[in-house]
């Protein structure tokens, strides 16, 4: 599968941004999809993941209640979506789609995407 992640940019503290990752390969619903972020200095940590179906979906607790991951199955689209509300300046990072054989491993998945940088000022 290959990934290709958009959406990034620069915002206030408080303002949202979606994130896309459009999905090209094999077909869109083998594969369990997550969200990751990578900050300077800091290690790459998970943000949120979804389930083929879309039936199931797991927030890290610092993104909790105000991040919406979904995906769009359709043929025409196969996308991820990650919708960042009442963003902080913490959240600022290069933010990385990824897809998994299963959800047991989306915390380490096979495949990448490239990162898409999000900025969030104070």
């Amino acid at each position: 599968v290959q990934l290709q992640a958009s959406g990034g940019g620069s915002v206030q503290a408080g303002g949202s941004l979606k994130l896309a990752c459009v999905a090209s390969g094999r077909t869109f619903t083998s594969w369990h999809m997550g969200w990751f972020r990578q900050a300077p200095g800091k290690e790459r940590e998970f943000v949120a993941s979804i389930s083929w179906s879309g039936g199931s979906v797991y927030y890290a607790d610092s993104v909790k209640g105000r991040f919406t991951i979904s995906r769009d199955n359709t043929e025409d689209k196969n996308t991820m979506y990650l919708l960042m509300n009442s963003l902080k300046p913490e959240d600022t990072a290069v933010y990385y789609c990824a897809a998994s054989h299963t959800a047991a491993t989306i915390h380490a998945p096979g495949y990448w995407g490239q990162g898409t940088q999000v900025t969030v000022s104070s």
